[in-house]
């Protein structure tokens, strides 16, 4: 029953109101039933002891919640506040929640290269070649950084086998109708399902972006299949939630990366001197630690702080030591080509995106209904034609906007701009000069940047606190 564990799915409820957020505020016995639920599924108390059925139906561990939260990069409160339910309640793999990469208890894996799969059946959604060409695209994604080789064939011979399903399909875990667990696999040498990959067909699986994506989910559940367990790092593909992105430009991870070669090693003939995993290519750019680099916008989103320059970005967490960089592609592709400005809304854990005359807002990768939007339904006179820097004040629900040598305060509470704005940036931040390339928030201050230096103020007071190289935040000198 240990590994049951790793491919316990989404479900049920059971129920009771506990108090969250701010006084007053309360969880429904539904959404507290399926809170419940979903911590004992993807958080349980450890992989030898079973979940304590004796506790009170209204009991969630506030441990297990700020894990939870810590995770995905929320709002750590230990409660089941109302962003952490809608966390739990995204479409997502059944396997329970780790950390960075991670493979599964004891670290199993296949013991030989050759590796065969069989598809059992198909989804009515789509074309069966379609599913043909994405189930073999998924499984590339995993032979182009590994030394392992997967070949279909036509019978139950196979190592893997690969199904769509509805509700109970004869294991252990039934499937939860539209929406919730998407799919789930099972590790490598595990009983009779050894590697194997189910899939919820009450899901709209497509080859494009219109539904369920089917290549993305299966390369997410293959990892999986090869001993992979989930990730919390953003972008990579183990992440347990779907994440929409670009198809054709679709990229694997190097967290994935070094997750597999853990596993696996390299591809056989590509080995390094170092015996690391070797990263994926990167376009040319400049280099982080150049003392004239300039930002086009910065970002704080869900605990790591993004910082965008042309078409990629670096990732600054509190998580990992390293700094990341990728491509902007890779999040949001119709914003390949770089923005002009960003800045996040936390409690509703939401970003925002400019580019030119539009903006886009998102959660995480996902771009949001009814988006892009003309930046002048936000109150902005027709002369503005664009946004250079944009920044969230938390502590007063207001954002900044700045564009030329002028900027606009907005109300986010009441979605409209606030009178006697706009104003001028060298009068109220005269030590940022007249122009803001990029400005963000962090526990009380505003960062403004201009060209490769950046400028801290007291956000209340707006008194100047000291200026330093942009790059800093990167351990440059």
């Amino acid at each position: 029953m240990k590994i049951l564990l790793l491919v316990i799915a989404l479900c049920g409820a059971l129920g009771c109101a506990l108090p969250i957020g701010s006084e007053g505020e309360h969880v429904s016995d539904k959404d507290m039933a399926f809170a419940k639920k979903y911590m004992e599924n993807y958080y349980p108390d450890s992989e030898n002891t079973p979940t304590d059925r004796s506790r009170s139906h209204t009991h969630i561990a506030a441990a297990k919640i700020r894990e939870m939260q810590r995770f995905f990069g929320l709002q750590v409160t230990g409660k089941v506040d109302p962003m952490t339910l809608e966390a739990m309640k995204k479409p997502r793999c059944g396997v329970p929640d780790v950390g960075k990469f991670s493979t599964f208890a004891g670290s199993p894996r296949w013991t030989k290269k050759a590796l065969t799969y069989s598809i059992q059946n198909y989804t009515p959604n789509m074309e069966r070649v379609d599913v043909d060409t994405a189930i073999e695209r998924a499984w590339k994604v995993w032979s182009d950084v590994t030394p392992l080789t997967f070949t279909r064939v036509y019978d139950d011979s196979a190592d893997i086998l690969i199904s769509f399903a509805v509700q109970y399909h004869g294991d252990f875990v039934s499937f939860d109708g539209p929406g919730g667990q998407l799919a789930h696999a099972y590790s490598p040498g595990y009983q009779t399902f050894s590697g194997d990959a189910h899939f919820d067909d009450d899901e709209f699986w497509t080859k494009d972006l219109k539904g369920t994506n089917l290549f993305l989910v299966a390369a997410h559940e293959f990892g999986h299949s090869l001993g992979l367990g989930h990730s919390n790092v953003y972008g990579a593909l183990m992440l347990p939630y779907y994440q929409a992105t670009d198809l054709r430009n679709f990229r694997l991870h190097q967290d994935d990366i070094t997750g597999i070669q853990f596993l696996y090693g390299p591809p056989e003939g590509k080995e390094n001197p170092s015996g690391k995993p070797e990263p994926p290519p990167e376009a040319p750019s400049s280099d982080m630690c150049d003392p004239h680099l300039a930002f086009d916008a910065v970002v704080p989103l869900r605990g790591e702080t993004l910082f965008f320059k042309d078409s990629s970005m670096w990732r600054k967490s509190s998580r990992r030591r390293e700094i990341e960089k990728d491509p902007i592609s890779a999040f949001w592709p119709a914003l390949s080509h770089g923005i002009d400005a960003a800045y996040e809304v936390k409690e509703r854990d939401i970003v925002f995106l400019f580019k030119g005359h539009k903006y886009w807002a998102a959660k995480a990768t996902v771009i949001e209904p009814g988006f892009p939007k003309n930046i002048h339904s936000l109150g902005f006179p027709k002369v503005v034609k664009k946004v250079d820097a944009a920044v969230y004040d938390e502590s007063i629900k207001k954002t900044y906007f700045f564009s030329g040598d002028k900027y606009w305060r907005y109300d986010e509470t009441k979605s409209s701009m606030e009178k006697g704005y706009p104003r001028k940036i060298a009068v109220d931040f005269p030590e940022a000069g007249s122009k803001v390339d990029a400005a963000f928030y962090q526990t009380g201050h505003l960062y403004l940047f201009s060209g490769s230096e950046q400028y801290e103020f007291d956000s209340k007071s707006r008194r100047f606190l000291g200026m330093k190289k942009s790059n800093s935040w990167f351990g440059c000198q």
